[in-house]
């Protein structure tokens, strides 16, 4: 029998603590623990990922999970052609169907998916089930060929150009669960060989010759829809009995993974469980969802060691989280809000400078009164600082713990002012005069290399910049706007703006990008919203809370991402807030947000998804 040496090409070594650099597969005996440990255990667990933009039920999936796609559905009501995409940390909308449905078949990735069939009663002609096919580029969706059988709530699997569409029912009522299969070469629907047990919304993997169908409803009435645990394999040619799932479940949450490494989740009624199979035998995996969920979507044709559920039914509604499964040998950390320490008074409009552990922030009001106060923040709690030369709120902020400046704002009394301040990590000093005074204005920079743009009154579109002692007429927004925000972990020469007010209704949606001498266009945030915090870089943008529209509360938790090109979700914070203030230098691990209107001194701290190598015990048990 070959020893451990000759498998891995290592031998077992005798140490006094874990290596720092374990190789996966490594094993060691740690001599002060009297343990054997191996490095790379594969680790099956859950963590939330964000939330899709649309909360809804009966959508489809494709791709992979760091690069998903997710459209159509029930937003309950209407039913949608909504398009979704996912890059592993946030959704931002993709192209629209061109046909509004829902219980539809999929396949493919996220720049070659695949959706047919599915279920709309609102257009004529329809009666319901529909057969029309439509195929997607990364950007639009075209029609295809349709399937030959109408019907809805069927399995798809395969790609774009080798797809199977399985089982599903017909309209009008009552009609039969079916076991029919159509096979796509790209171009044409063609009827397959049939599978043996009839469902609807089963879970389907693989490809068009290595397929998987399992579990769904084996009756066509919905109230007394009785589940099968039963499942089939699809070898190219025939399909064969499998051995059946533990737990009866049909319309799960997601669907993911291969014939033989294939991942089914939640499912109705609804579930936390997870079902997975190895290509002979299931097994309930020991994590679960966080969300009980059923007729959500998953992924397409990936190893079964990641996967989605994205959406679907929590009783009562739908729901918009997304959950990501993951078999590893490392632990898995989602990114994630998490409660911070108490500000030393309730607050709003400050501004704020540096990052956690490093922050700073200064000014905003009480409600009652504008403040002087600056604190220092370590990442878990707050210190007094020197306090500013004036009571200043609604003004910009950004530098470092050490070196931050304080520009434009208002004070008690009167309108809005054109000073600076300057801090040196204990008191503020007087910098450079601006040569416009504005309030509820947005920052990007450092102390000796900033800029500050937009404001009231009259949501400007002036950027002026500062040099650590002067200021200098910048390129003007293409947008004027005031309570926006920015990245403020960003440069003078690399800056971005987005959210606020234009004057217009509704509120503007458009992102602006600064490189050095002026503004230009990029695109548009998912919805406006205005006195938000943000932070972050040009190419790494975060935007957090805000208002959704006019009066209080309309408030939001919600975060999103910019990465140079587009705007994608990320998980929401605990606490819907306006006038909160947050700062940055490098995003996201820095990102911190405190206040609210009204005032409040609740802190929340951003840190993003990560993923750590883990180490093992060994034993005989």
């Amino acid at each position: 029998m070959a020893g451990y040496n000759e498998i891995r090409g290592l031998r077992v070594k005798y140490l006094s603590a874990d290596p720092s650099n374990a190789e996966n597969g490594q094993v060691w005996y740690n001599s002060t623990t009297g343990a054997l440990r191996v490095q790379g255990i594969g680790l099956e667990s859950v963590s939330a990922g964000s939330n899709i933009g649309t909360a809804r039920n009966g959508l489809a999936g494709a791709g992979s999970q760091t690069a998903a796609l997710a459209f159509g559905g029930d937003v309950s009501p209407p039913i949608t052609n909504l398009t979704e995409e996912y890059n592993g940390s946030g959704w931002a909308v993709g192209g629209a169907l061109n046909q509004q449905r829902k219980d539809l078949g999929s396949a493919g990735t996220q720049t070659a998916a695949l959706g047919f069939g599915g279920y709309n009663p609102n257009p004529p002609g329809y009666n319901g089930a529909v057969n029309n096919s439509e195929e997607y580029n990364g950007s639009s969706w075209t029609a295809g060929n349709n399937i030959n059988t109408k019907r809805y709530r069927l399995v798809g699997c395969g790609t774009q150009t080798a797809a199977l569409a399985l089982g599903g029912r017909g309209t009008p009522e009552p009609q039969p669960v079916v076991t029919t299969v159509e096979n796509y070469d790209g171009t044409n629907w063609t009827t397959g060989t049939a599978f043996n047990t009839a469902r609807q919304a089963g879970g389907g993997a693989g490809t068009d010759t290595a397929a998987l169908i399992c579990g769904g409803g084996a009756t066509p009435v919905p109230a007394g829809t009785t589940n099968t645990a039963n499942s089939e394999e699809w070898n190219g040619t025939s399909w064969t009995e499998g051995n059946n799932m533990p737990s009866a479940k049909r319309a799960f949450a997601g669907q993911n993974g291969l014939q033989t490494a294939a991942i089914m989740m939640g499912g109705g009624p609804n579930t936390t469980a997870i079902q997975t199979y190895d290509g002979t035998s299931w097994s309930t995996s020991p994590a679960t969802l966080v969300t009980q969920r059923h007729n959500g979507s998953g992924t397409m044709g990936q190893p079964g060691t990641t996967g989605l559920a994205v959406a679907g039914s929590a009783d009562p509604g739908p729901t918009a989280s997304t959950e990501e499964y993951n078999k590893s040998i490392n632990t898995i950390t989602a990114a994630a809000w998490s409660s911070g320490g108490t500000y030393p008074t309730i607050i709003f409009a400050a501004a704020g400078a540096g990052d956690t552990p490093a922050g700073l922030l200064f000014g905003g009001s009480t409600g009652s009164g504008y403040l002087t106060t600056t604190s220092e923040y370590n990442g878990s709690t707050w210190t007094g600082g020197g306090a500013l030369p004036a009571e200043k709120r609604y003004l910009a902020g950004f530098g470092t713990q050490t070196a931050a400046l304080a520009a434009k704002g208002k004070s008690t009394p009167g309108p809005a002012v054109a000073t600076s301040e300057e801090y040196d990590g204990s008191s503020w000093t007087a910098g450079g005069t601006a040569s416009e005074a504005k309030m509820s204005v947005a920052g990007s920079g450092t102390q000796t290399s900033g800029l500050v743009f937009g404001g009231n009154p009259s949501a400007s579109n002036s950027t002026e910049e500062y040099n650590g002692s002067s200021w200098t007429t910048g390129g003007n927004l293409g947008t004027g706007r005031a309570n926006h925000s920015a990245s403020v972990g960003g440069t003078q020469t690399a800056a971005l703006t987005f959210f606020g007010q234009d004057g217009s209704t509704p509120l503007t949606l458009n992102t602006e990008e600064y490189n050095g001498t002026a503004w230009s266009e990029q695109n548009n945030v998912p919805a406006g919203r205005f006195a938000a915090g943000g932070g972050g870089t040009q190419t790494a943008g975060y935007g957090f809370g805000g208002y959704l529209g006019s009066g209080v509360p309309t408030q939001t938790t919600s975060t999103i991402v910019y990465n140079g090109t587009s705007w994608a979700t990320q998980p929401s914070m605990a606490t819907a807030r306006g006038y909160n203030s947050g700062s940055a230098g490098t995003a996201p691990a820095g990102i911190f947000t405190v206040g609210d209107f009204p005032a409040a001194n609740i802190t929340e701290e951003f840190i993003g998804e990560t993923e750590t190598a883990t180490a093992k015990t060994l034993t005989t048990s």
